[in-house]
């Protein structure tokens, strides 16, 4: 990051599992704050959250008094709460990063990963609102990304294995309790999930749709397609939920135009910053949830050639690992800050009342 101005940053969500990623993202790549203001529901607002070694009050967010003041907004929230207040904060001059999936598809709002299609954000001048996209595309398309500027993807087909971190708080706790109530040999509640996620895979996130695929599994298929800017790649996912606290895993298939080999995706993502190639499987070295959880790079291994494809020198199998909760959701909203900052879009306000 460049500019070094401090700005006065709003956090809505921050005692959810994402809003509090946020704050220690913040805290460890020193962002430049003037002050920070942190948003929740009336029932956690007084909460103290600790930030920067001191305690911050959570406030109650209020329709037209909270955002005045503010350069920046986080919001960590349901899509309901993003529909509500977001629009309402950028009509206050301050920037929006949302994390729900509210406006991802929306044409006039950019959809980013910085380091993929971060030259979107010059359209954040005009809207002032950025969506951050789901967890599962983000990981995936910073890899696919450079391999497509490369060899051209034509296809992709993605099987998910995703963390029980991705449905927040809740669904870590119900993990978490459901494995106790296992070793105690009682029963067990379900709630966060349609089914017990202990011990289990679940095919199924988000609602089901009538033609059969998911709301999660449509998110990837349609956000992958506007973060690469390319409507005619083929799509197909199936997003599974797995008994792990945090880091999603993915395999992916991919087609391409163009001959690719291993060995040069390995030499051409191996260039790439914030990718980690574990490719090593003799050894047993490949990506890995625990390895990946509360590492900031994507991690990506098991490259081999597609026989399914003919010629099979034009498909690749990529397993593909990250922390959901940072650059899957917290750290990518972070980074887009910093890009808007680096970009000279994002400028600072006047101080608020030393709040900090």
């Amino acid at each position: 990051m460049k500019m070094l101005s401090k700005i006065n940053v709003g956090l809505v969500g921050a005692t959810g599992a994402v809003g509090r990623e946020v704050l220690r993202i913040l805290e460890q790549r020193h962002f430049p704050l003037a002050s920070l203001k942190i948003f929740s529901s009336s029932k956690s607002a007084g909460r103290p959250i600790p930030f920067h070694g001191a305690e911050i009050f959570a406030e109650e967010l209020k329709e037209d008094e909270s955002f005045k003041g503010l350069d920046l907004v986080f919001f960590a929230t349901s899509s309901s709460v993003s529909e509500k207040y977001a629009w309402k904060a950028a009509q206050t001059g301050a920037f929006v990063i949302d994390n729900s999936s509210c406006f991802r598809m929306d044409p006039h709002v950019p959809l980013v990963v910085p380091e993929v299609n971060g030259e979107a954000l010059e359209r954040a001048k005009e809207t002032r609102l950025i969506a951050n996209p789901n967890c599962t595309t983000a990981q995936m398309v910073v890899v696919l990304k450079p391999l497509h500027d490369h060899f051209n993807i034509k296809r992709i087909v993605l099987s998910s294995y995703q963390a029980v971190s991705g449905k927040g708080q809740k669904g870590i706790n119900e993990l978490n309790n459901q494995i106790q109530d296992y070793v105690l040999k009682k029963s067990s509640k379900v709630e966060a999930f349609p089914h017990p996620i202990a011990f289990n895979c679940i095919p199924h996130i988000d609602t089901f749709w009538e033609d059969g695929f998911t709301g999660e599994e449509h998110k990837v298929i349609e956000e992958t397609k506007k973060i690469l800017g390319n409507n005619s790649i083929r799509i197909a996912a199936t997003c599974v939920r797995v008994p792990v606290f945090n880091g999603h895993s993915e395999s992916v298939s991919i087609e391409t135009e163009k001959p690719i080999s291993p060995q040069q995706a390995r030499e051409v993502l191996n260039q790439i910053p914030g990718i980690k190639v574990i490719d090593e499987p003799r050894n047993n070295r490949y990506p890995l949830a625990q390895l990946a959880s509360g590492k900031d790079e994507v991690f990506v291994g098991r490259m081999r050639q597609d026989p399914s494809f003919l010629p099979s020198e034009n498909g690749l199998l990529l397993w593909i690992v990250a922390d959901n909760l940072r650059k899957g959701a917290a750290l990518n909203a972070v980074q887009i800050a910093e890009n808007l900052l680096d970009r000279g879009i994002l400028k600072p306000g006047a101080p608020l009342d030393g709040k900090t």
